[in-house]
């Protein structure tokens, strides 16, 4: 029997990609027992109203570009063609089934470890997945329940102060934020005026 190989998992908007998501992206795989890591794109919830949310297709092409050149890290869309809203549980159901040679871990932050008792079917994810956790900045401890639990692994990842918000704020404001995004994300940001 061929060993399955280990993909994480790293969702979110990436909107857009920035240095921060990808070097957290890069420590986990190569200090980790990860094969490679699929950032997945989170699609617009289509009930909510976010102005400042780039189509789905442009934020996914942004991690393409960021990662085209780093086979271990790969852009994804599973979740485009999903029922909405996107529950974790149910992303992981569906990756599971369509690639059964793959064995596929979450990666979140800290602060989501804390919260993760909100999350729908958290205990099934903890059943059957593990999860690699990196530090993050925020208020509050992380539930007793989930401190030294056998499914989840702290990796002491360099801490990211660099956020979306921050960067298209910037951008809105004429500063020039090179140094925050890759340079093919950069060059494209500022060719379609993006967060302008």
């Amino acid at each position: 029997m061929t060993k399955k190989s280990k993909i994480g998992l790293y969702f979110g908007t990436f909107n857009p990609v920035h240095i921060g998501h990808l070097a957290i992206a890069n420590y986990l795989v190569e200090n980790s027992d990860l094969d490679e890591i699929w950032m997945v794109v989170t699609p617009h919830n289509p009930h909510k109203k976010k102005k400042t949310l780039l189509d789905d297709y442009q934020r996914l092409h942004m991690v393409h570009l960021a990662t085209d050149d780093y086979d271990k890290i790969n852009a994804s869309n599973i979740e485009f063609n999903l029922p909405q809203p996107n529950y974790t549980v149910n992303t992981l159901a569906y990756l599971s089934e369509k690639y059964t040679t793959k064995d596929f871990t979450l990666i979140m932050g800290e602060d989501n470890l804390k919260s993760l008792h909100k999350w729908k079917n958290y205990h099934v994810i903890l059943e059957d997945y593990s999860i690699i956790v990196y530090p993050r900045v925020s208020s509050g401890d992380v539930p007793e329940q989930f401190v030294n639990h056998p499914k989840i692994t702290l990796i002491p990842a360099p801490i990211m102060e660099i956020s979306s918000t921050m960067i298209r704020n910037g951008i809105a404001s004429g500063k020039d934020l090179r140094y925050f995004m890759h340079h093919d994300v950069q060059k494209y940001v500022e060719e379609m005026h993006f967060y302008e």
